[in-house]
């Protein structure tokens, strides 16, 4: 069987890649018109195709790899699981600490934690089951000297023989979804996982050096007690959450979040929490304050609330939602502040008046713990709105100390 990419590793697939990689148009050329386009000339079908697909897919793979995303190669489902490279970066960097020097990667998918390794100087070997995959990950991993790719199933690898041969770090990436061929389903059980979360973990066994990239969704109590869990985003959006065993984790067992923005990141650890499987602690709760501050998710999923808002001298504005309140919030990375300009009920007319009474050009709706659509109820106040005026405010539907309000507010750096 030969890989879907292999038209694009020699002629005349390699040169067409690379002359349209250069022409301005290819953004705007639709992938199917391409393809035909390509195959009216006489090129073979499988090569226009992938030419095409590759594009596209470079196209969406620069959300997670910025410019270094048109000199790779992807297929759909190696996109989709792929670490973005700025956490793949950070992953490096903490085995890098540990004293790494060769690290297996074991689920590579199109080797971005190997690309991320081998930067900072470590010897990797790549190691995936699926045939594109394993491709992916030779062509992007082609200008590390020390880099090695092989095709296979991890279960059959003999750990106890990479240990042997000096690797003294492992990094997997269990498959977490069926795949596009199955609707790419997310696989929410971890011992569904291919492999399961309990095989990999067990590896440590001969390689003590562990990290594991999971689901963020992942609770708290489906990991083992000795390992340190650490939630991470990027720009907002929550993308990961990876295990590390000991060797791997200075900040020892428990949890952290690690938010990145604007390529930096910022770590906040809870030292009380001595365990993934720790209680979250709570926070406490009361009236609306002057601020509102809406926290970063992987601080929401790494359970860190409470010492969130003793950071900031905060509190929740109900015990069951995560908005944080106080009468002097500082701006940080682990949450967005809003001034609060007034909170009303629910209810678009009431809402729309004070609106008006603003002067409120543009609006954005924010929702958490309502049952709303956020595009309708923005769409319902557009009439209460002045296109001429520059003037912008955010909604955020919300329930208070049980009761359903939108609190309308305006983003802190939006504030003269």
């Amino acid at each position: 069987m030969t890989s879907a990419l292999a038209p694009l590793f020699s002629s005349p697939g390699w040169e067409l890649l690379q002359a349209w990689e250069k022409r301005p148009e290819r953004r705007s050329t639709n992938p199917l018109a391409l393809a035909d386009a390509l195959r009216s000339t006489g090129l073979a079908p499988q090569v226009a195709s992938a030419v095409s697909a590759q594009l596209a897919l470079r196209d969406a793979a620069e959300a997670k790899f910025g410019p270094l995303a048109r000199r790779m190669f992807f297929t759909r489902d190696t996109l989709e699981q792929a670490s973005r490279l700025a956490v793949a970066v950070r992953h490096a960097q903490r085995l890098r600490r540990a004293g790494t020097t060769f690290l297996a990667d074991l689920g590579c998918g199109l080797g971005t934690e190997s690309l991320a390794a081998g930067g900072l100087g470590m010897r990797v070997l790549a190691v995936d089951i699926d045939e594109d995959a394993a491709a992916a990950a030779a062509a992007n991993l082609r200008d590390l000297p020390d880099a090695e790719v092989m095709r296979g199933d991890v279960l059959d690898l003999d750990i106890q023989d990479l240990a042997g041969r000096g690797v003294d770090a492992l990094f997997a990436d269990p498959a977490r979804r069926t795949g596009s061929a199955r609707g790419g389903a997310r696989i929410n059980d971890p011992q569904q996982w291919a492999p399961p979360l309990s095989t990999v973990l067990s590896w440590a066994e001969a390689v003590p050096a562990l990290g594991v990239k999971v689901a963020p969704g992942i609770g708290h109590h489906a990991i083992r007690a000795d390992l340190h869990a650490q939630w991470t985003s990027v720009d907002g959006d929550l993308v990961e959450a990876a295990l590390w065993t000991p060797p791997l984790a200075p900040e020892g067992p428990g949890r952290s979040a690690q938010v990145i923005r604007d390529t930096v990141a910022h770590v906040i650890v809870d030292p009380t929490c001595t365990s993934p499987q720790a209680p979250v602690r709570p926070a406490p709760s009361g009236q609306v304050g002057a601020f509102l501050a809406e926290p970063d998710d992987a601080v929401i999923r790494a359970g860190l609330l409470a010492l969130l808002c003793e950071d900031l001298g905060a509190h929740l504005v109900d015990p069951r939602i995560a908005y944080l309140t106080g009468e002097d919030l500082a701006l940080g990375p682990f949450a967005d502040v809003f001034e609060v300009i007034d909170v009303v009920p629910l209810r678009t007319k009431v809402i729309g008046a004070t609106l008006r009474t603003l002067d409120v050009g543009h609006l954005e709706v924010k929702k958490r713990g309502a049952d709303i659509d956020p595009a309708a109820l923005r769409a319902g106040l557009r009439k209460y709105l002045d296109a001429d005026s520059p003037v912008g405010a955010v909604v955020l539907a919300t329930r208070i100390q049980g009761s359903h309000r939108a609190v309308v507010a305006r983003r802190v750096q939006d504030v003269d």
